[in-house]
């Protein structure tokens, strides 16, 4: 999906806090971090995601990580 700015962002990222998504992280020097989990918490300049796999953490990232396609997120049906 193609974002405009931040507050697009943050908009449809606070709405479906509780979904689950699939993510792609690009880590840089061409590792690539794939996971799924469910959108956890929402905050100003961040969002957390709590994973399924086996290690169950959490991971955050900013908006901007999200609108400059460091990371992907797609939801799941």
């Amino acid at each position: 999906m193609e974002y405009k700015n931040i507050t697009d962002i943050r908009n449809e990222i606070q709405q479906n806090v509780g979904r689950d998504v699939n993510l792609k992280a690009n880590m840089g020097r061409r590792k690539m971090y794939e996971s799924s989990g469910t959108i956890e918490k929402v905050y100003p300049s961040i969002f957390v995601v709590r994973l399924d796999n086996d290690t169950k953490g959490c991971v955050s990232f900013s908006y901007s990580d999200v609108l400059t396609k460091t990371v992907m997120i797609s939801y799941k049906n």
